[in-house]
């Protein structure tokens, strides 16, 4: 799930229109008092620490009662969701698209993927790690849907639909990290060291959704996510063509199909939840929107820069592979998705939360109109992604 930060900049949660006695008290969406306490800032620097503060983080949100809704519904996703998957036999493969080691034209084939790798641009090769490195820290993600009441895989070899789900989706996006990896390897273009541990470090670091146990707020973050990775792949693929790098594209493309297949599986398990529960999965679906949707990667870190992963989603801001526009799209397609005007019989909190969601993808945009035109002067950093070279961000 290959994803960059939202660039815009919102006003505290507290003052946005919408407020709900279900939604945590607004420190809980802020940073959380590590910032005030030094000691504790350099904590988070040790090996297998964040390299900047998370928020306070919240635990089994969901009323308890609400677990039997999952347990429930595990009939409908093995007929909705299990569907979604395909068989080990007929999925593509990570050496469907790379040179074989074992082929006689072998060296000559890595001289050609070079060739090929000269017309892309430094600023491309920064996207593409990045997204890479998000895909390759996959052992979090797995243990975040892991984290949501009612759905985990309890014993880790579960035989229930949701456990189910969540390992053989874990098992069709690990091809993605290896794929690329592998691309980026052979292209010689990158400093794989630097690469390497940054994935150490993101793995060892985790990541801080905000989804709280909460499956309604688990779901609507992995729908989200599905979408954005889909756009995003779907860009570096459409830039390697331009750039002359068709097999590149290819990959991309690829990825990117898979990353839409799965953003169909989890928008209909928010689909099934605005049928049965329309005012708590509203109000979830605000909720998130409040605190904002926080990248995978976004406590992505190599062991010099501390502000890597903002430089990294710049890149990819400018290039226009992932953009402030591209996250009020999501929104505002997930919104037409689950049908969330046409909402009825709603609570006065739900009929709050149903008008903040769906103004909030003008909003969004009106921001980051404002954001552009308010935009400091470029500067530019040093990558160690790519030996060190300086990029505008």
């Amino acid at each position: 799930m290959a994803l960059k930060l939202n660039p815009v900049i919102f006003p505290s949660p507290c003052k946005l229109p919408y407020h709900s006695n279900s939604v945590r008290s607004p420190i809980v969406a802020m940073a959380s008092t590590l910032h005030n306490n030094p000691k504790e800032i350099n904590n988070l620097k040790k090996p297998y620490g964040p390299p900047r503060e998370v928020h306070v983080q919240v635990t089994h949100s969901m009323a308890p009662e609400k677990i039997e809704i999952f347990k429930s519904l595990n009939d409908w996703a093995e007929k909705n969701l299990l569907v979604l998957l395909k068989p080990v036999e007929s999925s593509w493969q990570p050496s469907d698209f790379l040179l074989l080691p074992e082929s006689e034209g072998f060296y000559d084939q890595v001289k050609e993927l070079r060739e090929r790798c000269k017309e892309l641009p430094d600023d491309y090769f920064v996207v593409l790690v990045g997204d890479m490195i998000t895909e390759e820290a996959l052992p979090t993600y797995q243990t975040m849907l892991n984290t949501l009441d009612g759905v985990r895989d309890e014993t880790g070899a579960s035989l229930t639909s949701w456990a189910i789900w969540t390992r053989a989706w874990t098992a069709e996006e690990n091809r993605h990290g290896d794929l690329l990896n592998r691309y980026l390897y052979l292209s010689g273009r990158v400093d794989m060291k630097q690469i390497e541990k940054t994935i150490q470090y993101l793995i060892g670091s985790g990541m801080d959704p905000k989804t709280e146990n909460n499956p309604y707020l688990g779901f609507i973050y992995t729908s989200f996510q599905e979408r954005a990775t889909f756009i995003s792949h779907g860009n570096t693929a459409r830039l390697a063509k331009e750039h002359g790098d068709l097999k590149l594209a290819q990959i991309c493309g690829f990825i990117a199909s898979d990353e839409k297949r799965h953003e169909t599986a989890y928008t209909k398990i928010v689909e099934k939840l605005f049928e049965i529960d329309p005012d708590g999965t509203v109000l979830a679906l605000a909720d998130m929107m409040k605190k904002k949707i926080s990248m995978p990667a976004h406590l992505m870190f190599d062991g010099r820069d501390d502000s890597l992963f903002e430089h990294y989603a710049s890149v990819a801001q400018r290039i226009g592979v992932y953009t402030a526009k591209d996250y009020a799209d999501i929104l505002e397609f997930l919104v037409g998705r689950w049908n969330v005007e046409k909402l009825t019989g709603l609570s006065g909190e739900g009929c709050s939360a149903q008008d903040f969601v769906c103004g909030l993808p003008a909003r969004i945009r009106r921001l980051e109109e404002r954001a552009q035109a308010r935009a400091k002067q470029t500067s530019t950093v040093p990558f160690s992604w790519i030996f060190d070279r300086k990029l505008t961000v």
